[in-house]
């Protein structure tokens, strides 16, 4: 009976979109954290009979024919690039990105690495560096003398220095932006890496080309609205015990088969 694949084709479905939901329940205090969905797509059909067969001597066709589903299957799991809020930090090197783009990273291996999480911090050596310790790309260092730091929207980094009247310009802060930013390989830690998929990165100052522009002192919430997560878990929650039922209807229905005498 098909009804039991198909159902169980519907139960890992299922399955598969509450842990996509779980994942983003437990990064809803990620800085800078978007949301996953899941989507699916229904499987290939059985052409009993198919639409415009013809029926009969007299040339009579088929308007709909029959075709028989056998499931559905995960197609993707995009990620929602809608911006989270921002919330004041008060730290000096505390970026959010508002708008399009991610801050470039550089990790040990040398290969770029892409980030929307802007808590910056600076190591022993004054380089500005990620949570994780990445450096970001292009390299700016932060001299120990320097009292404050101060990042312009378009990404200057200037510095303030016992006794000058004036800030001196420490560096520039890049964002790079994709052609299809769904398309990027998450990695962990709030880092993605480029594919066939997304493209090679355009990177350029904030501000220019549809890139974002930076805010000092804020850092972006995750994207993730509990609400809507609770409600997809419950339908989830829901959708699967159907196609338990369909599966215990089925099993009934084989075993009132193998009863007749």
């Amino acid at each position: 009976m098909r009804a039991l694949h198909i159902a169980a084709t519907g139960m890992s479905a299922q399955q598969m979109r509450v842990e996509v939901i779980s994942h983003n329940l437990s990064n809803m205090s990620t800085t800078g954290y978007s949301a996953r969905r899941a989507e699916f797509a229904d499987l290939h059909y059985e052409q009993v009979a198919r639409a415009g067969t013809v029926s009969a001597s007299n040339g009579t066709m088929l308007p709909t024919g029959i075709q028989l589903g056998l499931g559905v299957r995960p197609s993707a799991v995009t990620v929602d690039l809608s911006q989270g809020s921002l919330t004041q930090s008060g730290g000096d090197l505390d970026v959010a990105i508002e708008g399009g783009g991610y801050l470039e990273v550089t990790l040990p291996s040398g290969q770029a690495a892409y980030t929307r999480d802007g808590a910056l911090k600076r190591d022993a050596e004054g380089l500005i560096v990620t949570s994780e310790g990445h450096p970001v790309a292009p390299e700016i260092v932060i001299p120990p003398e320097a009292l404050s730091v101060s990042i312009s929207p378009d990404g200057e980094v200037y510095g303030y220095f016992p006794g000058a009247a004036e800030a001196q310009l420490l560096g520039q802060i890049t964002l790079a932006g994709f052609t299809n930013a769904k398309g990027l390989e998450a990695i962990g830690s709030n880092l993605f890496v480029e594919t066939e998929a997304s493209g090679p990165p355009l990177a350029g100052e904030p501000g220019v080309d549809g890139l974002g522009t930076l805010r000092q002192g804020y850092l972006e919430d995750s994207s993730v609205d509990p609400v809507r997560e609770i409600t997809d878990l419950i339908e989830a929650q829901r959708g699967y015990e159907l196609n338990a039922k369909v599966i215990s209807a089925a099993d009934q229905m084989l075993a009132a088969t193998t009863q007749v005498r």
